[in-house]
């Protein structure tokens, strides 16, 4: 284009020139040899220009003919290069395809074509082929060539990873990592791979500093390299919490800061407030994570923040929860249990049928056989809501590459994946579905039985004084990894306690030898609320405690 444009000017120039000279004829007179030559000015000046044109054209011709020799050979390599060129694109596009054969053929026809030293994709050429064929030293010792040469020290690095990686030499794959996020930081995969073999090695302080590198590098996307930050803070947060409460907290809160809905950074910042006496910031911290994310692990540590509390102060507080997340599931069952544990059997019951009907899950209806057991003890009753419990769908768990684990971790056991573990139901359901569909909460409190004659319904907030009472067993599976589900023959008598006594019953004052077990308080003996009576006073009747 910048040709044309030259020439068009130059055509334009003499165009003027030719026109200035036509408005002013002259004559001009020579003397050469004695030889008088007149001619016009306009006829001198074409001849001029015809002459220095043909001098050029000489010149052009001398040349040509001069360089041809060179020039034919130019056109040869050139049109030898352009096929060594098609015979690598079509081998790279075979080897991508899995075509053992093709990439075979079209690399020797490349290397006849083109040198190695002139195009270093002649090496990653052969080094995918020997991968297609299994020859794996071949191809490992082709990508170690392509580490040392500093035009294909990326490339190779990469493949070194990649094999170390199949074979599981995973010390291997990090040291190649580490050499190519030191000599690249800009690659993701390198800054990646390394963020995650430093964070299974636990160097948080180390994977801080990367990520925080390639955040510089602009090479994580903004939003990611947040998440991955507050990851890196809560991990750090978790292994300080028991030495360092305050260092702990910092980390926590500054995880939050970048991450408001990581529950397990809110956990742990509560937890360090708790534990240095600042229950209304711990208090508030847990509030607004429940606000976004309804999670048990929060309701657990909510209801239980202050160690000192009474049954009923800890009822009041998971009420306060489902105050903030009204007609939730997990709001209901915390209450439930809350209630439980106050012997509100009723207020109970209520809740966890409730919560049952929104998601029947398997923790729902354990909790109901706890309440049953609790409120009138019936073998039968029970073992309807723990045959429910085996036909429902397992709850959520934290879940990383198909395993569950009853805790939060920063890093997947399984791949060494940083924030593998998301809070999510367990494949394993998928292999127990109900037979006949999703399960109906409905039909199944319908369907239970009538309580039997010899159990009797025990008022609320008392025990009767002679009925066997068993201290209920925990049930918190929503955070509990996946579990061999009893046998429902067996359920009633696993929840047997060891504690036990077996005395004689009483018939009308007298004894009918049926065993009867003390009742169980869950309460400890250094509890606070637990007092010895003082003379003379008159102990209340006994009740039965569930123990969590």
């Amino acid at each position: 284009m910048i040709r044309i444009l030259i020439f068009i000017l130059i055509v334009l120039g003499l165009g003027l020139g030719f026109a200035w000279l036509a408005d002013r004829p002259g004559e001009l007179s020579l003397v050469w040899q004695g030889q008088l030559i007149e001619m016009s000015l306009m006829r001198a000046a074409s001849l001029l220009i015809s002459l220095v044109a043909a001098v050029l054209i000489a010149i052009w011709l001398v040349r040509t003919i001069w360089l041809s020799p060179h020039t034919v050979t130019r056109y040869f390599r050139a049109r030898k290069r352009d096929r060594g060129y098609q015979a690598l694109s079509t081998g790279l596009i075979a080897a991508g395809a899995g075509d053992a054969n093709q990439a075979r053929k079209m690399t020797a026809r490349t290397r006849g074509l083109i040198s190695a030293d002139q195009e270093p994709l002649i090496h990653l050429l052969e080094a995918q082929t020997f991968l297609i064929e299994g020859k794996y030293d071949d191809a490992r010792k082709k990508f170690e060539l392509m580490a040392d040469d500093p035009e294909t020290r990326e490339l190779g690095l990469r493949g070194l990873y990649l094999e170390a990686k199949r074979l599981g030499a995973h010390e291997a794959a990090r040291q190649y990592a580490e050499r190519a996020a030191e000599k690249a930081p800009h690659l993701p995969w390198a800054t990646l791979a390394t963020l995650d073999s430093q964070s299974q090695a636990g160097q948080w302080d180390d994977a801080l500093r990367l990520l925080d590198q390639s955040r510089t590098a602009h090479v994580l996307e903004r939003k990611d390299a947040d998440r991955k930050k507050a990851v890196l803070l809560t991990a750090r947060a978790m292994t300080r919490l028991d030495g360092d409460a305050k260092t702990a907290r910092d980390d926590a809160l500054a995880a939050l800061k970048l991450d408001e809905n990581l529950v397990p950074a809110a956990l742990i910042a509560a937890k360090a407030l708790f534990r240095e006496d600042n229950l209304r910031k711990g208090a508030s911290i847990l509030e607004k994570a429940w606000k976004h994310e309804p999670h048990p692990d929060i309701a657990r540590l909510y209801v239980r923040a202050r160690g000192g509390d009474t049954a009923v102060d800890r009822l009041k507080r998971a009420r306060k929860l489902e105050s903030l997340r009204p007609n939730n599931a997990v709001a209901m069952a915390a209450v439930a249990e809350a209630a439980l544990e106050a012997r509100e059997l009723l207020l109970a019951r209520t809740k966890a049928e409730a919560a049952a009907r929104l998601e029947p899950t398997e923790s729902i209806f354990l909790l109901l056989a706890d309440i049953e057991e609790a409120d009138t003890g019936d073998e039968g009753r029970i073992r309807h809501w723990m045959a429910q419990a085996l036909k429902s769908p397992r709850d959520p768990a934290w879940t990383a590459d198909g395993v569950t684990s009853p805790t939060w971790l920063p890093v997947s056991p399984v791949s060494g994946r940083l924030d593998a573990f998301e809070w999510k139901a367990p494949s394993l359901q998928l292999a127990t579905q109900v037979e006949d569909g999703h399960l109906n909460a409905d039909q199944a409190i319908r369907s239970l039985p009538p309580v039997l004659a010899e159990h009797h319904p025990v008022p609320h907030g008392t025990a009767p004084a002679k009925q066997v009472v068993d201290a209920p067993v925990i049930f918190e599976a929503v955070s509990e990894p996946p579990r061999e589900r009893p046998e429902p023959i067996k359920v009633a008598e696993a929840r047997k306690p060891a504690s036990v006594v077996e005395k004689p019953r009483e018939k009308d004052g007298a004894s009918n030898g049926e065993p009867v077990a003390d009742p169980f308080f869950g309460r400890a003996p250094d509890d606070p609320g637990v007092r010895e009576p003082a003379a003379g006073e008159k102990l209340p009747e006994k009740t039965s405690f569930r123990l969590f």
